[in-house]
């Protein structure tokens, strides 16, 4: 159960839009996108992992978290097509799913304590990982190697490091300590570096991922005082390169959230070159019937130098190319179609339609909390 209803308001949204420079409309479309997803799953009682390719923006992995039908589902997010799905992969509880860099492949981490490398166009790959039953997580790095983070036998927490040429043996394993909370590996391609983040822990901790052994280098760690939920990592286009700011975290607090911002000291105003390698930019480098075809390309990269601009007009003319076929109506009538309705009037139905379907959660929220409310009385024997 999520109590923190802050994390998705008007001031939060709007900050976010700006971090990220894009125009208004194409921000609010790709969230009123991701609202319907999320209201879609919400009546249905279910939640998702969702995962973008980050070579990209219309494919889309999304994979059904406990209690779900253990599927992976492959969409083209520009037509609403769900393009593969992969229903017989995994006989438990999906944990974790991460692309790799150029979308030939994703890794997942399964219930049954297997680490899967699947080509969604062609087949499966299957190893055990970590020998403890509570949940892990995985995800690809740009060498092609595969982060995971676990529990031993002994419930202690573990971080591994596995070659997806040879799953026999991971390359390295190490204990980080005997706590409850389940690490959240967060990584950033340009830097190698990898952020966990515990539920539960009032930590992160930062490490080097390097060729050399033993291939996981611990840095240092961020401490405060109160613990986290979740966490959500900021994507590098994001960042103050005036501040020298090399992360920023979205730390889950019970009814709020926290910007935390990792940076590097320097002195100069520079802009620094070597905290800032070209990152993966917002263009695609196939299109999505490019790489339903078979095609792969790695993500085309822009510099940070002077800060992150958007593309001007090509993106939101990408995302407004067509409606997803569930929002489709039937057109079959014969009559002339009507003219293309201006940009501030589908903004405005696009605001309309959210805050109407807002108003539906919050009234579900509060249905929710009065049925608990009545169970623990009866728990209690009040009634």
């Amino acid at each position: 159960k999520h109590n923190s209803r802050s994390v998705c308001d008007e001031e939060t949204l709007d900050q976010i839009r700006k971090e990220r420079n894009m125009s208004p409309l194409s921000f609010i479309i790709i969230v009123y996108r991701l609202y319907l997803l999320y209201f879609a799953v919400y009546r249905a009682s279910k939640c998702v992992i969702v995962t973008f390719l980050l070579m990209n923006l219309h494919i889309i992995g999304l994979s059904p978290f406990p209690g779900c039908d253990n599927v992976i589902c492959v969409w083209n997010v520009g037509t609403g097509e769900l393009v593969y799905q992969l229903s017989d992969a995994h006989p438990d509880l999906i944990y974790s799913v991460s692309w790799n860099k150029d979308g030939s492949a994703i890794c997942t981490v399964c219930k049954d304590k297997a680490l899967r490398v699947i080509d969604p166009r062609r087949g499966t790959v299957r190893e055990k990982v970590h020998e403890g039953t509570r949940p892990m997580r995985a995800v690809f790095l740009a060498n092609g190697k595969i982060l995971t983070t676990g529990f031993s036998r002994m419930s202690e927490r573990q971080v591994a490091l596995w070659d997806t040429k040879d799953l026999s043996e991971p390359m390295i394993v190490q204990e980080m300590d005997s706590s409850n909370g389940v690490l959240l590996p967060f990584y950033d391609p340009d830097t190698n570096m990898v952020y966990l983040c515990g539920k539960g822990d009032s930590t992160i901790r930062y490490f080097e991922i390097t060729d050399e052994s033993p291939y996981v280098h611990f840095l240092s760690l961020y401490s405060s005082k109160e613990p986290q939920r979740g966490a959500g990592f900021l994507s590098k286009r994001g960042v103050d390169v005036n501040k020298c700011e090399i992360a920023r975290f979205y730390k889950l607090h019970e009814r709020k959230v926290e910007p935390i911002s990792m940076t590097v000291p320097r002195k100069s105003d520079l802009f620094q070159g070597d905290l800032y390698p070209d990152t993966a930019s917002l263009e695609p480098a196939l299109l999505a019937e490019e790489w339903i075809s078979g095609q792969d390309a790695s993500p085309l990269l822009v510099s940070l130098s002077g800060g992150y601009s958007a593309p001007p007009s090509k993106h939101g003319r990408d995302t407004l190319r067509g409606k997803p076929k569930l929002l489709s109506q039937d057109s079959g009538t014969g009559t002339t179609a009507p003219s293309a309705p201006s940009s501030n009037d589908l903004l405005n139905e696009l605001l309309a339609e959210m805050k109407a379907l807002r108003a539906v959660v919050l009234a579900q929220n509060q249905r929710i909390e009065l049925l608990e409310r009545q169970l623990a009385r009866i728990e209690d024997g009040d009634v």
